[in-house]
């Protein structure tokens, strides 16, 4: 399998991601890239999910306080949303959805998450997002503070990469036991 970069092609469209789901984000980005390609792709869609916000930002994590969200701007938000609340209901994940699509239109799914809380203020210079204020309790610290070789280890993406390759793995065990 060679796995080639978007960058690599002309002319791909800009996708919208305005579906209300990190699936049929994942999917639409996934399709509309295929169809463009002729090519086999991979796509995901990915947030954050607070328990106590009822699933908010989710699938607008990215643009949370607005259009022209940034990081900051998000996280200022967000901790304004969560201000007063306990400990014990600042439950989030980080979750991702990949899709595989397939040029005869077939395509699966794959989920990953990471579960932790929402901390109480930024803690930490590394990552990205929210990764300041997303407190995983079995580490005694956020996102942020972690080495990137360990985010990159039990991320949700990470989840979600580590299922599609087994799926596939398996799939191509199989393949070749057949012919065999």
């Amino acid at each position: 399998m060679e796995v080639i970069s978007l960058s690599d092609f002309a002319n791909v469209p800009d996708v919208v991601e305005d579906s209300e789901s990190f699936f049929e984000n994942a999917l639409k980005k996934a399709k509309a890239i295929s169809e463009h390609t002729g090519e086999i792709v991979l796509a995901d869609d990915s947030g954050l999910e607070v328990e106590y916000l009822k699933g908010k930002p989710g699938v607008h994590s990215s643009r949370y306080s607005g259009a022209d969200a940034t990081d900051s701007a998000n996280i200022k938000k967000l901790l304004l949303n969560m201000e007063g609340v306990p400990r014990e209901k600042r439950s989030a994940a980080f979750r991702c959805v990949l899709v595989i699509y397939f040029p005869d239109g077939k395509y699966e799914s794959f989920e990953g998450r990471l579960e932790g809380i929402v901390h109480d203020r930024p803690v930490g210079g590394g990552g990205f997002g929210y990764d300041p204020v997303f407190f995983l309790p079995d580490w005694g610290s956020t996102v942020a503070q972690i080495p990137i070789e360990v985010k990159n280890r039990i991320s949700h993406r990470a989840q979600a990469i580590l299922k599609f390759k087994e799926a596939y793995r398996q799939k191509i065990l199989s393949a070749k036991t057949c012919i065999s």
